[in-house]
C-alpha cells in the first residue's frame, strides 16, 4: 500500500469508530425578557430527554425571541445539563476573529473526539492527510491519533467519568513520566507543524459549518499559514506543500533554544548579544528570545541575577531568529513556484503586526521574512480592535490567555475552543461550550444553520393560559386533528404532539388535503403557509381553537410553547423502501430522490454501467443517495462527493459514515475557477438550491410540474395543490444563504491523484456549464461516463451534447414526462459507445 492510499477502516480506526448520538448537546436559548429566559433555562435543565439528533439547537421562549437580546446556553452531557450562563447581550453582531496558535500546545490525540463526532471535521482532516502523504511519506493521522494513545483519557472524558482537570506535576515543570515514542514522533518539527496545521484548518471548517464567519484572522507563527489559506492567499494543496517542506527545512537545521522574558520589548532588545534574536512580542512586558542553547543559558542566568521573571519555552529550534536564515532563500524559491493571491478575508501579518497588504501577501519573499522576523502578536491584536470577539481555533488556550492580557478583562470576549493538553475533558464538550459562549457574547454568527424551535416553559411566560393543548391531555380539537393526520399519513400509531407534520412524512400535496379536511371538520380554512408555520399537532390545535374563537392564532401561539414551526433543517432518521437507514431533511423529498435513483435507476440506464472497483464523482451530492447507490451497485467503489450546503453536507457525512462508503467528501461547490460564491439553500426543497437562483424560472417549472401531474393521472392531490400553487411558491422559496468555496474539478482530480473516473453524476441547478468548463483537457480522457441534469436555456442542452461528443462520447438528451414544458433535461454520455 502506498503512503497516500488509505482505506476507510484505517481512516477511522485511529480515532475510534463512529458512534451513535453524540454524548453532548448544546441548547442556545433566547427570551423576550429576563423572566422568559430564566423559565426557558429552567425547563431545559429540568428535562431528561433522549439524546438529541443534532449537536446544537436554538430554543426561543416567547414570540419574536429567536434572536433576542436575552440569551442563555445549556450544555447537556452524560452527567446531565449544565448552564453555561445567561445575560442580556448588548449586540448580536459583534465581529468575529479567528486566532490560530503556533507550536507549543499540540499534543497526541488533539481533536480526537472532534474527528470521531463531527463529519465535517473528519472530512477536512482526511482531505489534508491525503494531500500531505506524498511530501511526508506517511499518514499524518497516524501521527496525531496513534492507535491506543490517548484512548483511555478520551473515553473517560466522553462517558462522564471523573478525571483530574490538570496534571499539576507537568504544569509545575516536574516530570510526570517518560515521554512516549509517539510523543517524540509528533514533537519532531517536520511532523509537528503539518499536524498542527491540519487540526487548525479542520477546526476552522467545523466552526464555519456552525455558522461562524470571521471578519478577520490572525495566526501565531505557523498559525499565519492557516489564516492565509482560509483567506485564499494559498490553496490548501499549496499551503500543505509549503508547510511540510518548510518544516523539513527547519528540521534539518541545528537545534536551538527559546526563552520567555517578562520585560518590555525595548528592555529585552537591550539585553541581546550578537547571537540572540527577538523572537516574539506577546504583550507590553512579555517577549520571547531565541538563539543557540549556550547563549540562551547565559541570558537565563543573567536574568535570574537581575530577578527578572523568565521561563524556558519547550522547543527544538530557535524559531523566528537568525538561526532560520540558512533556509530562507530555499523557502522563497519554493514560494515562487506557488500561486499567491490577494486575501479575500483580512488577516494580520506577524511581521508587521498590522493587516497584511495585497503586495505582502503576493510577494514570495514574504514567507522568508516571516521565518526570521519576530512575531508581533500583541500589535496584531491591537490591529484587530477590541470590538471583536476572539475565537482561538486550535489546541490549547495560550492565545486566549495572551489576548486577555493584551486587551484587559472586559474588553471583548476571548474564547478558547479546544482543551489544554493537560486537561482531561471531551474535545466535543469543549467545542460546544465555546459555541455557547460565542452565542452569549453576541458574536456575528449565522445561527440559522442550527435547528430552531420554540421552547415550552409550562406557561410561565404566557400572558394567559394556552387553550387546549401544551399541557396535560390533548383537548378535543387536538384529538380530532390527530385522527385527520393519521388518515393522511396512513398510520394507526399514536403521533407525537411536538413533531412537525412534515417530519412525519407530510408534504405539500398532503398539506393541501389537510387544509380541505380541516375546513370540513372545523369550519375554518388555514392557509398553506400557516400549516407549515404551525407544524405540530399541539400548535395546530391551539391555532385552530383561536381561529374558531375569532382570535389571532399568532397571539395564541406566542406563549404556547408547544413546539416549533417547521424549518426543514432538523435532523431526522428514515428507512428507505429498500431497508437502508439514512439521515435526511424531509420524507417527501427523500422518497422523490429514492424513486429516481433506486427505482427508476436514472444513473444506470441508457448504457450507463458501474463496474466493480469503479471510481465515481458525485457533483451535487445532497444527502448522498447517489453515493449510496453507487456503493451498493458494485463492489469496491470509491466516491468523490461534493456538496456546498453545510446542512446537507452534515447529513451526507453521516450517511456515508453509517454505511461504510469509501468516499472522500468535499464541502465545496464545483465550478470553473477557484473562488467563493453565495449559495441559496431552500430547506424545504433542498434539490432546488442553487448558485444561480431564478425565482421566475423555478416558479414556472413548479407550476408546469403540477400541471403535468394533473394531466398524467387526474391525481386528486395535484388538483387540490393547483389551488394553492402560488402560496406554495412562497413557502418553498424561503431561503438561507451560505458563502461556499468553489473549485474546478480538475484541481481536485490532480490533488487526489485520480487516474480514471468511471462515472460522473452532475446535478447542480444551472451550474452544469461551469462544472464542465472546470475540466482540463488532460482530464477528459480519464472520464468514461457522465450523467448530468441540464437546463436548456437558449439551446444549452444541444451545446452540451455537442461538447461531449467532441470529447469522444456518444451523448444524447432526454426529458422525463414529469418535466415536459420545463427546461430540465438529463444528458447521458458514454465514451466510445455506438
Amino acid at each position: 500500500m502506498t503512503p497516500n492510499t488509505i482505506t476507510a477502516e484505517e481512516r477511522h480506526e485511529a480515532a475510534g469508530p463512529p458512534t451513535g448520538p453524540l454524548p453532548f448537546h448544546l441548547d442556545l436559548v433566547s427570551g423576550t425578557n429576563g423572566a422568559s429566559l430564566d423559565a426557558g433555562l429552567a425547563a431545559l435543565k429540568g428535562a431528561a430527554g433522549a439524546p438529541a439528533a443534532a449537536p446544537v439547537a436554538r430554543r426561543a421562549v416567547g414570540a419574536g425571541a429567536g434572536s433576542g437580546a436575552h440569551r442563555g446556553a445549556v450544555l447537556t452531557g452524560p452527567e446531565g445539563p449544565a448552564e453555561l450562563g445567561a445575560k442580556e447581550t448588548g449586540r448580536a453582531d459583534a465581529p468575529l476573529a479567528f486566532l490560530f496558535p503556533g507550536l507549543g500546545d499540540h499534543y497526541l490525540g488533539m481533536g480526537r473526539d472532534l474527528y470521531r463526532d463531527f463529519p465535517v471535521f473528519r472530512a477536512e482532516v482526511d482531505r489534508c492527510a491525503e494531500l500531505l502523504a506524498p511530501d511526508l511519506g506517511l499518514d499524518i493521522r497516524e501521527v496525531i491519533f496513534p492507535a491506543g494513545a490517548g484512548r483511555a483519557a478520551a473515553s473517560q472524558a466522553g462517558d462522564g467519568a471523573k478525571a483530574p482537570a490538570m496534571d499539576l506535576r507537568r504544569m509545575l515543570g516536574r516530570d510526570s513520566g517518560p515521554v512516549s515514542a509517539e510523543e517524540r514522533r509528533l514533537n519532531a518539527t517536520k511532523l509537528a507543524q503539518p499536524a498542527l496545521f491540519v487540526i487548525e484548518y479542520a477546526l476552522a471548517g467545523l466552526w464555519r459549518s456552525w455558522g461562524a464567519r470571521p471578519a478577520v484572522l490572525t495566526g501565531y507563527s505557523l498559525g499565519e499559514y492557516v489564516a492565509a489559506t482560509l483567506a485564499g492567499v494559498l490553496s490548501l494543496k499549496d499551503a500543505l506543500t509549503l508547510v511540510a517542506r518548510r518544516a523539513a527545512l527547519i528540521d534539518a537545521l541545528p537545534q536551538g533554544a527559546m526563552l520567555a522574558v517578562m520585560l518590555p520589548e525595548q528592555d529585552t532588545v537591550a539585553l541581546l548579544g550578537p547571537n540572540l534574536s527577538l523572537s516574539a512580542v506577546n504583550g507590553d512586558a512579555f517577549c520571547v528570545v531565541a538563539g543557540p542553547e549556550q547563549d540562551i543559558a547565559a541570558l537565563e542566568a543573567s536574568l535570574r541575577t537581575r530577578e527578572v521573571v523568565n521561563r524556558r519555552v519547550t522547543t527544538t529550534h530557535a524559531f523566528h531568529s537568525t538561526m532560520m536564515e540558512p533556509v530562507a532563500d530555499e523557502l522563497t524559491a519554493l514560494a515562487r513556484t506557488l500561486t499567491l493571491n490577494a486575501p479575500s478575508i483580512p488577516y494580520v501579518s506577524n511581521v508587521t503586526g498590522e493587516l497584511i497588504t495585497d503586495e505582502q501577501a503576493t510577494d514570495p519573499r514574504y514567507w522568508a521574512r516571516h521565518l526570521v522576523s519576530p512575531v508581533r502578536f500583541a500589535d496584531g491584536l491591537r490591529a484587530i480592535g477590541e470590538d471583536h470577539v476572539l475565537l482561538e481555533a486550535g489546541p490549547g488556550q495560550t492565545l486566549a490567555s495572551l489576548a486577555t492580557e493584551v486587551r484587559g478583562v472586559g474588553n471583548g470576549a476571548v474564547i478558547a475552543s479546544m482543551r489544554h493538553p493537560l486537561e482531561r475533558r471531551s474535545d466535543t464538550a469543549v467545542a460546544l461550550k465555546a459555541l455557547g459562549r460565542l452565542w452569549l457574547a453576541g458574536g456575528a454568527v449565522d445561527w440559522t444553520v442550527h435547528p430552531a424551535q420554540d421552547l415550552a416553559t409550562d406557561g410561565i411566560t404566557a400572558p394567559a393560559p394556552a387553550p387546549a393543548a401544551a399541557e396535560g391531555e390533548p383537548g378535543a380539537t387536538e384529538q380530532e386533528l390527530h385522527a385527520l393526520w393519521a388518515r393522511l399519513l396512513k398510520t394507526e400509531e399514536q403521533l407525537p404532539r411536538d413533531v412537525s407534520f412534515f417530519e412525519l412524512g407530510g408534504n405539500s400535496l398532503l398539506a393541501t388535503r389537510l387544509i380541505l379536511r380541516i375546513s370540513r371538520a372545523f369550519s375554518v380554512e388555514p392557509t398553506l403557509r400557516q400549516i407549515y408555520e404551525w407544524a405540530t399537532l399541539a400548535r395546530t390545535a391551539t391555532a385552530l381553537d383561536a381561529l374558531r374563537a375569532g382570535r389571532d392564532p399568532q397571539e395564541a401561539l406566542a406563549g404556547d410553547g408547544s413546539g416549533s414551526s417547521h424549518t426543514g433543517s432538523s435532523l431526522a432518521r428514515f428507512r428507505l423502501p429498500n431497508g437502508l437507514m439514512v439521515s435526511h431533511q424531509n420524507e417527501a423529498e427523500t422518497l422523490h430522490f429514492y424513486e429516481d435513483i433506486f427505482d427508476h435507476r436514472v444513473y444506470a440506464k441508457n448504457g450507463i454501467t458501474l463496474p466493480d472497483g469503479a471510481t465515481v464523482v458525485d457533483v451535487g451530492g445532497n444527502i448522498g443517495l447517489f453515493t449510496l447507490f453507487a456503493h451498493y451497485e458494485a463492489k469496491d467503489v470509491t466516491a468523490y462527493t461534493f456538496e456546498p450546503a453545510p446542512p446537507l453536507f452534515e447529513l451526507l457525512s453521516r450517511n456515508v459514515a453509517e454505511h461504510g462508503v469509501d468516499a472522500r467528501l468535499f464541502n465545496i461547490g464545483i465550478s470553473d475557477t477557484e473562488s467563493e460564491a453565495r449559495f441559496t439553500f431552500y430547506p424545504r426543497s433542498s434539490g432546488m438550491s442553487s448558485f444561480h437562483p431564478d425565482e421566475a424560472e423555478e416558479k414556472h417549472n413548479l407550476r408546469t410540474i403540477i400541471a403535468n401531474q394533473r394531466e398524467a393521472g387526474g391525481d386528486e392531490a395535484a388538483d387540490q395543490l393547483a389551488e394553492y400553487t402560488e402560496e406554495l411558491m412562497d413557502v418553498r422559496f424561503e431561503a438561507i444563504e451560505f458563502t461556499a468555496k468553489l473549485r474546478p474539478l480538475s484541481a481536485v482530480i490532480r490533488e487526489q491523484n485520480i487516474e480514471r473516473i468511471d462515472l460522473i453524476k452532475i446535478d447542480v441547478q444551472k451550474s452544469e456549464r461551469q462544472v464542465i468548463d472546470g475540466i482540463a483537457d488532460e482530464d477528459w480522457p480519464k472520464i468514461q461516463q457522465m450523467v448530468l441534469e441540464a437546463h436548456d436555456a437558449d439551446g444549452e442542452v444541444a451545446r452540451l451534447v455537442a461538447l461531449l461528443e467532441s470529447r469522444g462520447f456518444t451523448a444524447h438528451a432526454e426529458q422525463d414526462e414529469l418535466y415536459a414544458g420545463t427546461d430540465i433535461h438529463n444528458i447521458y454520455a458514454v465514451r466510445g459507445a455506438r
